[in-house]
C-alpha cells in the first residue's frame, strides 16, 4: 500500500474453544471497510484468511483479497499483532 494509506484493526473477537477458527476480524484503510476476515490455526501456525461466501453450489469463494503479495503480508501483519496483543 502507498506509504499514506493505514491499515487498521477496527474489530476483533477471539472465539474460544479448541477450533482452528481462532477470531474474527474487520479492518479499514482509505475510508473502507473489509468485514468477515478469519484468524485460523493452519498446520505451518496462524494465518489470516479473507472473507469468504459460501455459493449455490456449496463451496465458498473469497469476497475480497489484496492484489499484491505485499499488501497481503501487510495485513497479515497488522491482524496477527493485534490478535497476539
Amino acid at each position: 500500500m502507498s506509504k499514506e494509506t493505514k491499515i487498521e484493526v477496527n474489530r476483533l473477537h477471539k472465539l474460544d474453544g479448541d477450533s482452528k477458527l481462532k477470531a474474527f476480524v474487520d479492518v479499514s484503510f482509505d475510508g473502507f471497510v473489509v468485514k468477515g476476515l478469519r484468524v485460523v490455526e493452519g498446520k505451518n501456525g496462524l494465518f489470516v484468511g479473507m472473507p469468504q461466501q459460501q455459493g449455490k453450489n456449496g463451496q465458498w469463494y473469497d469476497v475480497s483479497y489484496p492484489l499484491s503479495k505485499q499488501i497481503h503480508q501487510e495485513i497479515t501483519e497488522i491482524v496477527l499483532k493485534a490478535y497476539n496483543s
